[in-house]
């Protein structure tokens, strides 16, 4: 009997043994993996972090020289194209290839984020899909989203386009400015999720990220934040049953981005959402529980210049968690670069969360080029 013993200790210690090297390879494996995951903001310098965080426009055909010279120096993480960016599908294959083939620093070689609104309807910058408005969309079905957001996708890559900020998740209420545009899926949220939410992901199935716009909701306002400042009044009870709803299954669906809006959520803030932390970081991401990249509806509109201007409020927009910031204007985006990596290197900004937004920008651009 004594024998035995032993020869089963001895059997039950070398299986735990073995046990305890497997976890051990695999809590490993699985802490190099986690460290692969969220290391893509390693050994970037403070300037290129900064620049990571920005998006811009310019005037004309060509990109000019100081957006080259930005883009070589890692300061911006991509460029958003409008009507006079574009031509006939020649010239917008050519610029794109000219702007992805600017030689940028070691540990930016993933391809710039080309960004255009390609809603359908009234917001389109390309011809071609979507052959429908959001509305005409919505009244169609599902499978007919689905198959508009498979041609956008098409068209768009079709030139390099690798990013559309659409569709509109908004729910649109009668008089608001969104409805009148035709720009929303339908009056109830669950309109919304049965068919944006395919076209959304029709457009990813096919390599272009999609873009839930305007959280936590524009549906309820009487103008565009183009025009001026806008100011929704609804409890935070109504402004999450109804119009943060389809962001939770834009996000458990893989959603790629969300645009948070630059209207005015009085319940939250009397500041732009995209500046308040409890909006783009509370609400986004605690809330709805959103892992993608944010980025602000463009920071040079009436909504914003109201308030400190398009470089403080888009700054304060970075430290509110809002991984993107977007300029029209070259002159804007190169001084938010200024700006951001100044602070950033005066300790003056969280690090560990601004590289948190680095890695959110370069994973979407990393699985862009894949």
């Amino acid at each position: 009997m004594p024998g035995k013993l032993t020869f089963w200790r001895r059997r039950i210690t070398a299986l735990l043994v073995v046990a305890g090297i497997a976890v051990a390879i695999w809590v490993a494996l699985a802490d190099g993996t986690t460290k692969q995951r969220h290391s893509r903001a390693d050994g970037l310098s403070t300037a290129e972090l900064a620049g990571q965080r920005l998006i811009t426009g310019f005037h004309g055909g060509s990109p000019p020289h100081q957006v080259k010279r930005l883009i070589g120096q890692g300061r911006l993480a991509g460029v958003i194209l409008f009507d006079d960016n574009l031509g006939s599908t020649r010239h917008n294959r050519r610029l794109i290839r000219r702007l992805q083939a600017i030689k940028r620093p070691q540990g930016l070689r993933n391809p710039l984020l080309i960004m255009i609104d390609q809603e359908g309807g009234l917001v389109k910058r390309l011809s071609g899909p979507p052959n429908a408005s959001a509305e005409e969309m919505g009244q169609r079905g599902r499978r007919y989203s689905r198959r508009q957001g498979v041609r956008t996708a098409e068209n768009l890559k079709g030139v390099g386009i690798n990013v559309n900020l659409a569709p509109v998740l908004d729910v649109g209420r009668p008089g608001s400015a969104i409805t009148a545009e035709h720009r929303s899926f339908g009056s109830r949220p669950e309109r919304v999720i049965r068919t944006a939410i395919p076209f959304a992901t029709g457009m990813q199935d096919h390599g272009v990220a999609a873009t839930g716009k305007h959280f936590p909701g524009l549906g309820a306002a009487k103008g565009n934040t183009d025009n001026g400042v806008q100011k929704i009044h609804l409890p935070r009870a109504k402004l999450r049953r109804v119009d943060e709803k389809p962001y939770g299954p834009f996000s458990s669906d893989g959603g790629d981005m969300v645009m948070i809006s630059t209207a005015v959520y009085t319940d939250f803030s009397h500041r732009p959402a995209i500046a308040t932390k409890r909006i783009a970081t509370g609400e986004l991401r605690r809330r709805v529980g959103f892992k993608g990249v944010s980025v602000t509806d463009a920071l040079e509109t009436p909504s914003v210049n109201h308030f400190d201007g398009a470089v403080s409020v888009g700054v304060d927009a970075a430290k509110a968690g809002t991984d993107l910031l977007l300029y029209t204007r070259k002159g804007h985006a190169a001084r938010a670069w200024h700006e951001l990596q100044g602070r950033l290197a005066a300790g003056k900004l969280n690090r560990p969360a601004f590289e948190r937004s680095v890695n959110r920008v370069l994973s979407l651009s990393a699985k862009l080029g894949g």
